[in-house]
């Protein structure tokens, strides 16, 4: 029979509406701005926290929603972002550094739709305001320093080898290591033995003034690559720095060959963040002091050849002052598991000199207790006389002491781990100490909560008036088919949203022009549809018949419209960056939902309408 769905195509739409309208609903009720609480490694946040911490908005006269505990820390929500700052700044006076704290939005959504997965989606910069950084890495200064430590490694090779050269210097043109003999079979027994532990190097031989030179300098695959980790080196670093300052849904991503562009949504104590993008840390491996005594060091009786260092737990250890190796040393490092006992490890690779120095130590140490030592320096600003001063602090932890079980160099794990997610935690604080490349902050922009309101406010007012004139247009000339493609063209923009909250998507500006757009294509299926349909009529076709016809006939030309914009909104999403992006991400979206909710979903209403009834004339 003609215009009548089978009960399953019924029940399938009424299954995606249903789920679009439960993960769409948590955007209808908005967010509040929040703080989140969060304690350092010797901190814990429990009830007495949570007391003391009203106490100081109370005492401050700070208006609040509330304040929730839970196992992550405290959140507290606010009416208003102005309450969010004052309460930051005052609670950072009265918790000091013993605990955390950063800036947040949290959905105002029922609790029940978070335990859906339901979240509403995730606001940009130009929405919601925040901080915007461009960084740049300096390659220069990476690949000096790169230069250097193999420079340090050629003179101690030829210095094992028993092989005199007259200078080693490092020369920044083509990377260049210039080593100078006296006679040409130095050179090529120094050749030889930079050989087997270098394979990297191109190397060429000359005479210059009655010297023999050997000029190392890496291929330029290998500068690529030292460049290529020092950025995301870099990039995990800075992630990992962001963690810290809790914001929700942070951007950092690589931008050419050299730079980072980080945005952080809902911030807006940029000295803050600059602080703690812009700090620095690093990473020592040294040996724990056996033979003296932590309770003798802390009397005062401190060995001259040892330090006392403090664990993440406030345990006190005592260490050797001379260094193993440092970070710069390590070139990956990754999470995993033991295959024997099955407990959580982290794999370490080292470069060559590094590999060396671990071997030797290894080799003499058996048995004995090796520490590692994470340090940061960390930048302070306090307000002295009304004036902002600024100072650095030397922030030392030991993060891991495990015993050495064997000899071992290049490659190696660290075990003693307590769960996996502390493995992972130590993995990346050791990759984000590999490589210490400079970065400076080359633009900044601040977008206040103001503006980004106001862009919210100017965008919805765009889909409303778009919206508003394409139904207005649609009754007018459709009639009562014109009402069911208003009725699926809500349900579109439902659509939309859901799908962008499921995939906590970023709406920004561009992203709200491309919802703009959907919503005018949306109906141009239902326009092509209904067209054809009153020629059917004109025809003299019967009205059940012109409505099959109408939708069979003009479906092919809708797919070919719909799957040519679809391709273009993919070449815009893969060749374009930002803005271009959250654009063509809605703009794909819109179009496989409207050929969803134009097709499908107008069919099914009208379908229900006419099926098994005898009619004259269509409102159409």
């Amino acid at each position: 029979m003609l215009n009548r769905y089978p009960v399953w195509k019924y029940l399938l739409i009424l299954f995606i509406v249903t789920i679009g309208g439960l993960y769409a609903a948590p955007n209808i009720f908005g967010t509040d701005p929040a703080l989140q609480v969060a304690a350092t490694s010797r901190n814990v946040v429990d009830s007495s926290t949570q007391k003391k911490v009203m106490d100081v908005l109370d005492g401050a006269r700070i208006a609040y929603r509330r304040v929730v505990l839970d196992d992550k820390g405290l959140l507290i929500r606010f009416n208003n972002v102005d309450g969010q700052l004052r309460a930051i700044d005052k609670l950072r006076e009265v918790l000091g550094e013993d605990y955390t704290l950063a800036q947040n939005i949290a959905s105002a959504a029922p609790e029940w739709f978070a335990s859906l997965n339901a979240m509403p989606m995730y606001l940009g910069l130009d929405l919601r305001g925040g901080l915007h950084f461009l960084m740049e890495v300096d390659m220069e200064t990476v690949l000096g320093q790169t230069r250097e430590r193999y420079t340090n490694e050629f003179r101690s090779t030829l210095r094992k080898q028993k092989i005199r050269a007259v200078s080693i210097l490092s020369k920044s043109e083509g990377m260049n290591i210039e080593l100078k003999f006296r006679t040409d079979d130095e050179r090529d027994k120094a050749e030889m033995a930079i050989r087997k532990d270098n394979s990297d190097f191109q190397y060429v031989t000359k005479e210059d003034g009655g010297s023999f030179l050997l000029l190392v300098s890496l291929k330029e695959a290998e500068l690529q690559s030292i460049k290529k980790q020092a950025l995301q080196q870099n990039v995990t670093t800075l992630r990992n720095r962001v963690n810290e300052i809790g914001v929700a849904e942070p951007v950092i991503q690589q931008q050419g060959d050299s730079r980072i562009v980080v945005q952080l949504p809902g911030i807006q104590d940029s000295a803050r963040a600059k602080q703690i993008l812009s700090a620095t840390a690093t990473l020592e491996f040294r040996m724990a002091d056996v033979n003296n005594s932590i309770e003798t060091a802390q009397a005062g009786r401190v060995p001259a050849t040892s330090r006392i260092y403090y664990e993440r737990n406030g345990r006190p250890i005592l260490l050797k002052k001379r260094v193993i190796i440092t970070g710069d040393r390590i070139t990956n490092a990754s999470s995993g598991f033991d295959s024997e006992s099955g407990t959580p490890t982290v794999n370490v690779n080292l470069d060559g000199a590094g590999a060396r120095a671990m071997a030797l130590t290894t080799k003499t140490n058996l048995k004995k207790p090796m520490a590692v030592v994470f340090i940061e320096h960390k930048t302070t600003t306090r307000i002295v006389d009304g004036k902002e001063v600024v100072s650095q602090k030397k922030v030392e932890e030991v993060i891991n002491v495990a015993t050495i079980q064997g000899v071992f160099s290049r490659r190696f794990q660290i075990t003693g781990l307590d769960s996996p997610k502390e493995a992972q935690t130590l993995a990346l604080l050791l990759r984000a100490g590999a490589l210490s490349a400079p970065i400076r902050i080359i633009e900044e922009r601040t977008i206040g909560p103001s503006l980004g309101q106001d862009n919210i406010d100017q965008g919805m007012k765009s889909v409303i008036i778009g919206m508003a004139l394409v139904v207005i247009f649609m009754v007018v000339w459709y009639r009562g088919f014109g009402m069911v493609a208003t009725v699926a063209l809500t349900l579109n923009l439902v659509l939309i949203i859901a799908v962008l909250s499921m995939l906590q998507a970023t709406l920004t500006l561009p992203g709200i022009a491309g919802i703009v757009l959907t919503v005018g294509m949306a109906v141009d299926a239902n326009v092509l549809i209904f067209e054809r349909i009153r020629e059917e009529v004109r025809m003299g076709n019967t009205p059940q018949a012109s409505i099959n016809a109408g939708y069979e006939k003009a479906l092919s030309t809708i797919t070919d419209a719909n799957v040519t914009t679809l391709i273009a909104a993919v070449i815009l999403y893969i060749f374009g960056t930002g803005p271009i992006k959250g654009f063509a991400i809605t703009l794909s979206i819109g179009i496989v939902t409207s050929m969803f909710t134009a097709i499908m979903g107008t069919r099914a209403i009208i379908n229900l309408y006419v099926s098994g009834r005898r009619i004259k004339t269509l409102s159409i």
